[in-house]
């Protein structure tokens, strides 16, 4: 445990520079940081990275491996155009236990502009609420991260333990940029992801899958509307039957024990639609992109297999050739749990509690989260724990500023105890 004395420092290390730190969070969240756009705020974390004496490695995701690993999610967007960046601190003689402090700084798009209240990359903080697309998912969680490292230095403390500060890409859509970080050898006795979790620890979560499907029809004029068939109409008959296999993988929800008392685990999204080209045609065409959820336990390949047959059924029923064609486009991702009795869960439920002042809780999320990258493929502990927020993916996302402040300081205190701290000798 820490000495009363140096958690009371780091403690007050984290107030005495938390103006700067939400200067530095909006800074990045007015860097739109959309798919394949992430260069301008990686460089910010490249800078604060380097300011705080770290090694910097920035490099493009792109590997055969990367390729060819089981958690590899398909994508139409060239890994070789992404780049992570990640800062490392060595200490001279390591004596304390190795850590990842792990962020994604990409986000999903903003929806219609005008919906807003404010302009999604303003970063304005109204009523302890920091506004902005990402600031709560999770440009807020990596402030945490870069901020709580560096109240170690103000508090006049260094690590005893190796710490990687990671910045990756495709969070949002693949899982890549983390599973890029590993295959890189980027390794450590624990990870921290400060994700915005209602100042909760996540102890499950589901894997994802997203997929096109295309669905074909005999395009006609609509004089002779009846010898058609129309892909639009027949599409929203295939969701029909996806609707099907979503609700019995949810009836199957007892036979898994972290998930059993959620209402809904699983949700299959229809999250994009395209068909026609004419409106007095009878379209040939309907594209729609799914993301579907699974299990932790139930590989990508055995989700998407059964995925696959249900189409086989709505495509027989089509009787067309081709008539459902259905191609992985992202998240090829198998959930995970994360063990309850962990070294690394102990200290940061103390170190939760001296903040908080309450005992640290776990939840289970249908949600997707990268710590299934280092569970299942790296064999190490991953705390996803994070602020309370609203609107995430939605309008007028927000972060709460008090709750970025206490998990700032949790973390702090977390990398403290779990990798040991010095005196700045130097």
């Amino acid at each position: 445990m820490l000495d009363p004395e140096i958690t009371e420092r780091i403690i007050a290390a984290v107030n005495e520079r938390f103006t700067d730190q939400l200067a530095w969070t909006a800074e990045l969240v007015r860097r739109p940081s959309l798919r394949a756009g992430e260069a301008d705020a990686q460089d910010i974390l490249e800078a604060a990275f380097s300011e705080a004496g770290l090694e910097i490695d920035r490099w493009r995701i792109d590997s055969p491996e990367l390729r060819a690993h089981v958690g590899y999610g398909p994508t139409p967007v060239d890994p070789a155009v992404l780049e992570n960046v990640v800062g490392t601190w060595t200490p001279l003689v390591e004596r304390g236990r190795s850590l990842i402090l792990n962020g994604h700084v990409d986000v999903v798009p903003t929806g219609p502009g005008e919906y807003w209240s404010r302009s999604p990359w303003d970063a304005e903080v109204v009523d302890g609420w920091m506004y902005g697309r990402g600031s709560a998912d999770m440009k807020a969680g990596i402030g945490a991260n870069v901020f709580a490292l560096g109240a170690l230095r103000t508090a006049g403390l260094r690590p005893t333990g190796r710490i990687h500060v990671q910045s990756v890409v495709e969070e949002e859509c693949t899982g890549n940029g983390s599973l890029a970080a590993l295959l890189r050898g980027y390794t450590a006795d624990a990870c921290v992801i400060p994700e915005p979790e209602d100042d909760k620890l996540v102890r499950a979560n589901v894997g994802v899958l997203w997929f096109d499907v295309t669905v074909r029809g005999v395009p006609t004029h609509l004089r002779e509307m009846g010898s058609g068939q129309n892909a639009i109409d027949a599409a929203y008959r295939v969701m029909g039957d996806l609707r099907a296999l979503e609700a019995e993988w949810n009836r199957r929800k007892d036979e898994h024990p972290y998930f059993s008392g959620t209402d809904h685990p699983i949700n299959f999204n229809v999250g994009m639609i395209h068909g026609g080209d004419w409106p007095s045609s009878v379209p040939a065409q309907c594209t729609f992109t799914v993301r579907a959820a699974l299990y932790p336990g139930t590989s990508a390949a055995d989700a998407w297999a059964e995925i696959q047959q249900t189409l086989a059924r709505s495509a027989a029923a089509i009787d067309l050739p081709d008539a459902v064609v259905a191609t992985p486009s992202g998240f090829f991702a198998e959930g995970y749990v994360l063990e309850e009795g962990s070294d690394a869960e102990a200290v940061l439920a103390r170190s939760h509690e001296r903040v908080f002042g309450s005992e640290l809780e776990s939840f289970t999320t249908p949600g997707y989260l990268d710590g299934r990258v280092f569970t299942l493929y790296g064999g190490f502990p991953c705390l996803v724990y994070g602020p309370v927020s609203e609107a995430i993916h939605g309008i007028d996302e927000r972060v709460d500023v008090e709750s970025v402040r206490r998990i700032t300081t949790a973390v702090a205190l977390f990398v403290a105890e779990w990798c040991g701290v010095e005196p700045i000798t130097d």
